[in-house]
């Protein structure tokens, strides 16, 4: 059974758990041993915790043999983004800037996540300092895509995304700041969650740009992503039963998101509008102004606050760094204080202007990624490739962040190709029944 353990979902695993057909311990120790023997597992996860897992999955195996369960994901496995603080295990974040950081504390969340029963496999690989969409970290490792194993998964969240794509998880934890959730998620087919801002704690969680780091799970399936927001909330799961997409009216963003899509990505997505439509959605289509107005403040709102945040760390020994990632903290210095201060407030109204035009819609959609995961090689060659695929990357995700909404990718069905939901502030529940509604249109 074994095996079988490692394709399910988070969701059918604790049901297992829960009617004595499936131990936790075993299920544990089934994840541990498919990472001890996988080819690839040193590029997807940075350090394993067996003994944490075990003592966590016993524990599991008492709650469930006398129906004291804490909850529907209890003893089920997870893995963890290498930025979520874990007690006496390292947490470096990518970088060897922070080589040998063991923090004393779990994150928050990851205390939540463990107050439910779930249990920690590990820490997986992500890109240096979470700067970067692509997943390429030639200082630690860059984990491989799922659908080409010449290419990068996609980041920053990218081992997360592979130790579920590879079987070597059932659910995973990441970050998202301007897509880190979102890309490798869609790049490994996944389903990944962008929270709101502030909805769950960044207390233990190494920071890029705490004005728009969010945390947020990446699974196989919606109600995987749904269970995961209420254990990693401490609350309980939003209801996603009688979901459908009868009479909801979509909004397909034209500015920006629709621009330069290359072939697969474009064709993922309009398949898939297609299919929601099948299934009684109402899709308009037109351009939102402020979204291109939002976008142009994007270099200096995110890589001054980046900047600010790792400058004296960064400048102590600059050497240990990747020099395409040093040199896009370093851009964060070009802007002057009034500058950001200004881009700020400009975002604000920004914010206000998007939601009315946008207020008539069940949620925005549009392409992911505008383009698949590039191959892995030229990306470490080819300096002009790295920088055209890395802003390509992350430009759709961006307006999400920008917004500062939530956000739920899906599988198309074209390999390597999301198709996301934009909803606003603090509206995970609804977006999360949307999700499941599309889901089933879209299988």
């Amino acid at each position: 059974m074994g095996d079988a353990w490692l394709t399910q979902s988070a969701a059918d695993l604790g049901r297992g758990i829960g009617a004595g057909k499936i131990d936790p311990v075993a299920l544990t120790e089934a994840f541990l041993g498919a990472i001890e023997t996988h080819s690839s597992a040193n590029r997807i996860y940075a350090r394993t915790t067996p003994t944490r897992a075990i003592n966590e999955a016993l524990a599991a195996r008492a709650r469930a043999a006398t129906g004291n369960r804490l909850g529907p994901l209890d003893g089920v496995p997870v893995s963890w983004k290498d930025l979520f603080d874990t007690a006496g295990t390292a947490t470096e974040a990518g970088s060897a800037l922070l080589q040998g950081r063991v923090p004393r504390r779990d994150a928050r969340v990851l205390r939540h996540a463990s107050a439910a029963g779930l249990v920690c496999l590990g820490k997986t690989h992500m890109s240096e300092l979470a700067f970067s969409g692509l997943g390429l970290n030639p200082i630690t490792a860059s984990p491989p895509c799922v659908n080409d194993p010449a290419a990068v998964s996609g980041g920053s969240s990218s081992g997360a995304a592979a130790s579920v794509a590879f079987n070597l998880a059932p659910v995973a934890v990441g970050s998202d700041t301007g897509g880190s959730v979102r890309i490798p998620s869609a790049w490994n087919d996944l389903v990944g969650l962008k929270t709101t801002s502030g909805r769950l704690s960044l207390a233990g969680t190494v920071p890029l740009c705490e004005s728009f780091d969010t945390v947020g799970p990446m699974a196989r399936t919606v109600e995987d992503a749904a269970l995961m927001l209420g254990a990693l909330e401490g609350t309980k799961a939003p209801d996603l039963r009688g979901a459908s997409l009868r009479g909801a009216r979509f909004l397909v963003c034209r500015s920006v998101a629709m621009q330069d899509l290359r072939a697969a990505p474009r064709d993922g997505f309009e398949s898939a509008v297609v299919r929601l439509q099948n299934a009684g959605a109402l899709v308009d289509r037109r351009e939102i102004p402020v979204v291109a107005d939002a976008m142009d403040l994007s270099a200096i709102l995110f890589t001054t606050e980046a900047y600010a945040t790792w400058r004296d760390t960064i400048e102590a020994a600059p050497d240990k760094m990747y020099p395409e990632i040093l040199a896009r903290f370093r851009s964060g210095a070009d802007h002057k204080g009034a500058d950001f201060v200004a881009a700020w407030q400009k975002l604000r109204r920004l914010r206000r202007e998007f939601g009315r035009a946008t207020a008539g819609y069940d949620a925005v959609i549009l392409p992911t990624a505008p383009i698949l995961p590039p191959n892995h090689d030229r990306l470490l060659s080819d300096h002009d490739y790295y920088i055209t695929e890395n802003l390509l990357a992350l430009r759709n995700t961006r307006i999400g962040n920008l917004m500062g909404g939530a956000a739920l990718t899906l599988p198309t069905g074209v390999p390597s190709t999301g198709i996301m939901f934009l909803t606003p502030p603090h509206s995970e529940e609804r977006l999360l029944r949307l999700g499941a509604a599309a889901e089933r249109a879209l299988a």
